[in-house]
């Protein structure tokens, strides 16, 4: 008598056999990973999150329409910095976007960061704030 299949659990597995030199996978591979697709990302971005934004900018009354508008503008312009980022990672040959790479790519579309460039760290100091 064969032995019993799991009805459910993990992936099922052929059995590998050796047939001249060859290695023959009978019945049903292993299951695929798939990865979920998450389409419309940018409305986690929430109200509330860009009425914070809004606050910090100055501004005191935000018209309903304005929240659809401005996840646009932020999609356009991640994309923008991100392309930009994806280039310098793929000239360095490597998988891994580095703070270096947001840093030249916020530089290279005019809006340059400061605080964060490893270049001008100076490990020793520290700002005194008057009490």
């Amino acid at each position: 008598m064969p032995p019993l299949v799991p009805s459910r659990g993990g992936p099922k597995r052929g059995f590998a056999s050796k047939v001249s030199g060859k290695t023959v996978l009978g019945g049903k591979t292993g299951a695929k990973r798939h990865r979920k697709i998450i389409r419309d990302t940018i409305r986690g971005v929430t109200k509330p999150d860009i009425r914070r934004l809004a606050r910090r900018g100055g501004v005191k009354r935000i018209s309903a329409g304005i929240y659809d508008e401005i996840r646009g503008a932020l999609k356009a312009r991640l994309e923008q910095i991100l392309r930009d980022c994806i280039t310098y990672t793929e000239y360095r040959n490597a998988k891994t976007v580095t703070v270096n790479d947001v840093i030249f790519a916020l530089r290279r579309i005019g809006r340059p960061i400061y605080g964060f460039d490893p270049e001008t760290y100076v490990p020793g100091r520290r700002e005194i704030r008057d009490s």
